[in-house]
This record gives C-alpha cells, structure tokens and sequence, in this order.
C-alpha cells in the first residue's frame, strides 16, 4: 500500500546522518558476481528498493545472496546459476532498468538472456538501444518476444570495438560486464568514467578481469575465459551525500553527512561553496550547514564526470530558489529532468522553464524542442502544497522544499523515493522534521 508524507515545514534539519554504498554501483556489483565461478562478498550495501530487486532476480536466476543480519554484507554465489522465466522476471523486475545489465553476465554463464520491457523514472528518453547495439556488437542474437527481448549468443561473445556517440554511464555498464569475458579485446571509445564505473572496474578486477582506462575515454578490456569473486566494499553514495547537502542550506539547517567522500564531490564542494554553503570536510565525512547569511546564485550546467552531476542539479534548484538574484542552469544529460519544476512554482519559487541553450555550450538538446534550461529568481518563501513524487531525485527534491515551505504539504508516491535513498523517512525524523506518514486512502 503506498503511503502519504504529511509535512509541517519552517524547521531547520540538524543532525547526522549516514549514508552507505552507491545506488549507481551496488546493483552492478551486484549483477557482476554473476560472472564469477566463486563467491563473492560485498560490503557497505545500503537498504534500497534497487538492491531488492536485484537480489530478487539472482536469486530467480538460481545465484544464492546471503545478507548477514548485522553488518548487512551480501555474498553471493552464482556456482548453479540457471534460466529464469521471462514472467518471473518481469513480476521481480517492476519498472527497473536493471535488469538489461544482467545480459552479458548471463549468456556468459548460461548462455541467454531474457528481459522484459523496462520502466525507470520519467525524467527522458533512456533508450535501452545503446544497451542492444554493443550486444549485437559482442556477436549476440537479440530476438523481440512478446513482453521482452531475448538474448543468446550460438558462437559465445567476441571482443569488439566499440564507440558510443555519447558517454553513456549504462552502455558502459553493458560493455564492461559483456567484455571482460569475451572471447579477443574490447576497445570502448567515448566511455563513461564516473567513480561509479571506476568502482564497478576495480570490482571486476580484483576478479581477474584485464580492464585499463586511457586519458581519452578509451577503455580497453582483454577477454579472460574465467573469474573468480571479489570481496569489496562499494564507495558511499555521492548523490545521496549532495541531497542531504541542498537539504541543509534549504532548511537553513546543519547536517553531517557520514560517509560523504570529498573526492568524489569535488565539482559540487565547490558548487556548494560558490552558492554560500559552509562545509567543514573530514575523514569520515562532510559537515554541510547554512552560514546565516544570503546565498548567493549562480549559472550552473550539468555534464558528465568530471562535471556538475545531473543527480545534483534537483535538490540544487530548490536551494537556488532561496538565493538572492537570479539564477541559471542549463540540463544537458537528460532532457526531461525540470518536470519536478512545477511543484516548485505551485509553492511559489519564480522559475522559467526554456527550450534554449542558456549555457556557454550548445547541448544535443538544443533543437529538439525540450525545455532543458532553467532560470530561477529569488529568494521566494516556499509554501506548502500538495505533491505527487514524479521521479526518484525530483522526489527528494520535493521533499527537501516542503521541509522548507511554511505550511504544511502532502506528498504522495513517496515509494518511488525508497529506490536510492535507505531509510529515509528515519533520517529526516533524526534530523528534527516535523512530519506524519499514513496509508494513502
């Protein structure tokens, strides 16, 4: 049954929190033991709806995950892995997108795939052609089914040279789990390189996969007929990390955010700092707080590692619309991503939303009529409303102005939320928020 989110705002959210491992990598992680002819063992995995899901479908694909009650570290082990029904799967799968990536560690281990017709947030178009175009690349045979697609590979899978028009982070994904056991050498040109994949290669090769990252985007990976387990633990969630951050200066609050990595938050540190946030950075976190004063606005783009994360760019908006002057920021990943916008206005931020390039560089999206730039005046008092949860980030992000806003608000499909933020409605309930959680009638 879902549940509605009653929030009281004006109360500043002070505390700690912690956050554990990436959702961007654990699921991942998680779908490469099934590579392994051992066990292995990750630690730090957070409790998230993604992670269910996954286990969900190894274990129907006959892999054993085993959680350990008190540290919550899963072993896997993929040794009587097997073919699963495609209406299995797709009862587990719901609407994640997960479960394309689990098609080259399958037709390694028992030689197809089947996925059913994915779902995921509503924030653009994510085809999953990239995902099909490097299996085919590999030499697989992908087959529309009623309901999904199957995948096999008569002749196995074979190194290819592969270049993606755009560093997508999930064909990434799709290449490093399909190549490290094809047969020959992979080369992969215009790659993702976020911490995340950074992460899912270290796991990979600590397996005994042959994986080297160029300066370029090249990533160039030697087939290797067989792998063993790992034993890691998976790098804290930096998205996760930045929405608590924005949640602070929104709030006008002070939160420690256990886990939080600086190197892997740089570009937002500084973000944070130019906007007016105050920090005090450790070795076991970060301290993010409000300073008291005005906060300052800024022209912001989103880009892809190194850049200014997409993922950052919700909660960011909602902290910009207490800035004092006028603000810019211009989308250039995902096309669709200021949706979450229009509860902001109904609370009475200022922003206009525009089909331009609003940014030093023209983006793929700037003739394709979406609305991908935004311009934001403040500092506008928020107040409380009704919200219905559109995507997981744009959720947050709501969630963070109602704390804000004066009034109370509503806010429905906050389940959506459960996919990459752990125990959420307990943190905020730690640090102070004044808030009551029903069944939705």
């Amino acid at each position: 049954m879902s549940s509605v989110l009653t929030i009281r705002g004006g109360v500043p959210l002070t505390g700690r929190v912690h956050v554990r491992g990436a959702k961007n990598l654990v699921p991942k992680a998680m779908v490469a033991a099934l590579l392994g002819n051992e066990p292995s063992v990750l630690r730090n995995v957070p409790e998230i709806k993604d992670v269910e899901v996954v286990t969900s479908l190894l274990q129907l694909h006959g892999v054993t995950v085993e959680k350990d009650p008190v540290s919550g570290d899963l072993t896997l082990d993929p040794t009587d892995a097997k073919t699963a029904s495609s209406t299995a799967i797709d009862a587990h799968a719901g609407d994640s997108r997960i479960p394309i990536l689990l098609c080259g560690p399958l037709i390694h281990a028992i030689g197809e795939a089947f996925i059913p017709d994915l779902g995921g947030c509503k924030i653009g178009d994510r085809p999953i052609d990239f995902h099909l175009d490097v299996l085919r690349q590999f030499g697989a045979v992908v087959e529309k089914r009623p309901g999904g697609i199957h995948i096999s590979a008569p002749k196995g899978l074979h190194g290819a040279k592969i270049s993606l028009p755009y560093p997508s982070v999930g064909a990434t994904e799709q290449v490093l789990l399909s190549a490290t056991r094809a047969e020959g050498i992979t080369e992969l040109s215009g790659a993702a390189t976020e911490p995340e994949i950074v992460d899912l290669i270290a796991v990979l090769q600590k397996m005994g996969a042959i994986i080297s990252v160029q300066t370029d985007r090249t990533i160039r990976i030697e087939g290797v007929r067989d792998l063993g387990g790992y034993n890691h633990r998976a790098l804290a969630d930096r998205n996760e990390s930045a929405s608590w951050a924005s949640a602070a200066l929104v709030t006008r609050g002070d939160i420690f955010v256990e886990g939080a990595s600086q190197r892997d938050m740089m570009t937002f540190l500084n973000t944070f700092r130019k906007v007016g946030g105050g920090m005090d950075i450790g070795d076991d976190g970060i301290r993010f707080y409000h300073r008291g004063g005005k906060l300052s606005p800024l022209v912001l783009e989103t880009d892809v590692h190194p850049g200014f994360m997409t993922d950052w760019q919700q909660p960011l908006v909602v902290a910009l619309t207490q800035a004092e002057g006028v603000s810019i920021v211009h989308e250039t990943v995902y096309e669709n991503r200021f949706g979450f916008t229009d509860a902001l206005i109904r609370m009475g931020a200022s922003i206009q939303v525009h089909r331009e390039c609003l940014g030093s560089v023209p983006c793929r999206f700037g003739q394709r009529n979406f609305r991908h730039s935004a311009v934001i005046s403040g500092p506008m008092q928020l107040k409380g409303t009704d919200i219905d949860v559109p995507d997981l980030r744009g959720g947050f992000s709501h969630l963070i102005a109602a704390l804000a806003a004066t009034g109370t608000s509503r806010v429905t499909g906050i389940d959506i939320i459960n996919r990459g933020y752990e125990r959420f409605t307990e943190k905020l309930a730690g640090l102070g928020a004044d808030f009551d959680i029903t069944a939705a009638k």
